[in-house]
């Protein structure tokens, strides 16, 4: 009999019966084995909460109210043969203290069915885990006999067997859909319940929507100072803060250090709606901040600030917006806040519309230029100031329109900070100044090193060493020819350890580092304390306010004095005239870039540069 009870549950879970149906034949199957007993099962979740499962013989009221219990030492029958993972038979469900506290849901079985006494069975998993109970239901004061006992055995069995796959089954659709660090709902989770939600709008009685975006500042720089353990207690503390001002349900984390809050508006007048939901968004988002900031500082042993950027949008449901236009909209709010008001809210405007339209404009004529081979290296020269030398080249990105034209290097900035933009171009770049040195080298034109310059998101890969390794062997090109150009904002961001890392790597490989733009960002003279560099390149704005005395020309001279004593070497950027050069030459400066010495220009025209050794006209 059991082997055919069990083949028959096996074909129902085959032809795509539900657990839930099959779960309804098992118990329908054991009471007409043992008649005039009635059959149920209950389920435990993983936090050890009862839920109804099957049982059609017992009423949905008796059902529901059981519904929600935590299993306990005395907690019923089902609840406390869960608990004590053993058979629990109750002769009086009136009489037993662990029916005391149930005493409704015993009326019911009474009521309903002349229920007086429960049996029942845990369903284990194969781990040990419990995943239900299994109750037999008498209207006599009794235990079970002992083909009852067989007749549940069996059914036991079977019931491990769907209940474990449904729980398999729930596992991967909640790790499908639930973030395992917070337990709230992923990015794909948010997405599929805000597409729910607009479509039920189209039936509407609420129109109005909103969508708050909360992003730890600086997550990256807690992992790399004190670990990702205290990284992930901060992102816990972060979401439990987003959830108790907005709801746990209308959370999601959707991504490292992003949260996500789904806002309905309130039902009410056409206009009332809306104007309610645009005061409501920038209410919650300042409460979250406020809650934040009011927060202790310290976190374990260390002291980890934590403070959130949030940026939101708000849509009218009577015009439809694409759920891709409302997650664009949400996240350059966001954007907004990081780049212009950090540990600030910023809503979204009609105004942010334009730079959206432009940046995906530049990035569609980049991407199209890349695929089209039409990104090229140009090249400036980098000079000895006493004899006009030319001792360096810096690479620089030039684009190319289809008709042959160079598209001014100002209108593709912003792609080019664009990570994934910026990544490929870098590959690109690599490629060509790799090809150029071969060029130059077998023709023993005179070149020194020729400097790149990367992005963080060059360094996000973790394979920059190997991409340069990999593009300048194909040539066999030594890396002692290549130098790289780093940003002070690539220090300042996310991940300065692992830059740190990949660039005394890169040096032990014959590479050389350069501090690009230095004096545009934050601390720079702890750069040069923390960080491998072999160069200091001094931004453009110090040569303009350079005079001998004056600020420019002090700050120049300190950093002279400061590269001598830690051994590295100064070029002054954004030399335009004879007296910017004169002046660098009084305060001590050997090296220097700019229009003066000439203008970025491709492989031909440098190879001839090069070749001349001096430039014969300064102000080429």
């Amino acid at each position: 009999m059991r082997g055919q009870l069990q083949q028959q549950i096996l074909d129902m879970l085959a032809q795509g019966y539900s657990v839930q149906e099959t779960g309804d034949y098992i118990c329908r199957h054991a009471e007409q084995r043992a008649p005039g007993v009635l059959c149920s099962i209950v389920t435990v979740d993983r936090e050890g909460v009862l839920h109804p499962f099957a049982g059609a013989s017992v009423s949905a009221d008796y059902s529901s109210k059981l519904d929600g219990i935590l299993i306990g030492p005395e907690v019923g029958s089902c609840g406390t043969a869960a608990f004590l993972r053993e058979p629990v038979a109750v002769h009086d469900i009136f009489g037993d203290a662990r029916w005391r506290p149930y005493r409704p849901l015993a009326n019911v079985l009474r009521d309903r069915h002349g229920v007086h006494a429960c049996w029942s069975s845990p369903i284990m998993q194969s781990d040990g885990r419990v995943l239900g109970a299994f109750g037999f239901y008498y209207r006599e004061h009794r235990g079970p006999t002992e083909e009852e006992v067989r007749i549940v055995a069996e059914c036991v069995a079977l019931c491990s067997l769907i209940l474990e796959r449904e729980d398999a089954r729930a596992e991967n659709e909640r790790l499908a859909n639930f973030d395992l660090l917070t337990g709230f709902g992923n990015r794909a989770n948010f997405i599929k319940t805000l597409e729910e939600f607009v479509a039920r709008a189209e039936r509407p009685r609420r129109r109005s929507l909103g969508i708050l975006l909360a992003d730890i500042d600086y997550l990256g720089r807690v992992n790399d100072a004190f670990g990702y353990a205290a990284g992930d207690a901060l992102i816990q503390e972060a979401g439990h803060t987003v959830a108790r001002i907005a709801t746990r349900e209308a959370t999601f984390r959707v991504d490292a250090d992003e949260f996500a809050v789904l806002i309905e508006g309130e039902e009410g007048e056409e206009g009332e709606e809306a104007a309610a939901l645009a005061a409501r968004l920038p209410e919650l988002a300042q409460r979250i901040l406020a809650a934040l900031a009011q927060r202790s500082p310290l976190a374990g042993e260390h002291a980890i600030p934590l403070t959130m950027s949030c940026g939101g949008a708000l849509f009218d449901l009577a015009r439809p917006v694409p759920v891709p236009t409302m997650l664009q909209q949400a996240n350059l709010a966001l954007s907004h806040a990081k780049q212009t008001a950090r540990g600030q809210f910023v809503l979204y405007s009609e105004r942010f519309a334009g730079p959206i339209t432009r940046r995906v404009q530049v990035l569609q004529t980049l991407a199209n230029a890349l695929a089209e081979d039409r990104v090229e290296a140009h090249y400036q020269p980098i000079v000895h100031l006493e004899t006009g030398e030319p001792i360096g080249l810096e690479a620089l990105c030039r684009v190319r329109t289809r008709e042959g034209e160079i598209i001014p290097a100002g209108m593709l900035v912003e792609a080019l900070h664009d990570r994934s933009m910026g990544y490929l171009v870098t590959e690109r770049m690599l490629a060509q100044v790799a090809r150029d040195l071969r060029h130059w080298l077998d023709r023993e034109v005179p070149v020194q090193h020729v400097s790149v310059n990367v992005s963080m998101a060059d360094f996000e890969q973790h394979d920059l060493r190997e991409r340069m390794r990999d593009a300048f062997a194909r040539h066999a090109v030594p890396l002692s020819h290549v130098l790289l150009e780093v940003t002070e904002s690539v220090y300042m961001d996310e991940g300065d350890r692992k830059v740190s890392q990949t660039l005394d790597e890169l040096r032990s490989d014959g590479v050389r580092v350069a501090l690009d733009d230095f004096g545009t960002g934050y601390a720079s003279l702890t750069h040069l304390l923390n960080f491998p560099v072999d160069i200091i390149k001094v931004d453009k704005r110090f040569v303009d306010k350079l005079s001998v005395g004056g600020p420019g020309g002090l700050i120049i001279k300190a950093l002279l004095d400061i590269a001598s004593g830690l051994g590295m070497r100064i070029v002054a950027e954004g030399v335009e005239t004879e007296s910017q050069a004169a002046d660098l030459q009084r305060l001590g400066c050997r090296y220097a870039q700019g229009y003066l010495f000439g203008r970025p220009a491709d492989r031909d025209t440098t190879t001839e540069v090069l070749r001349r050794g001096a430039l014969a006209d300064r102000r080429a």
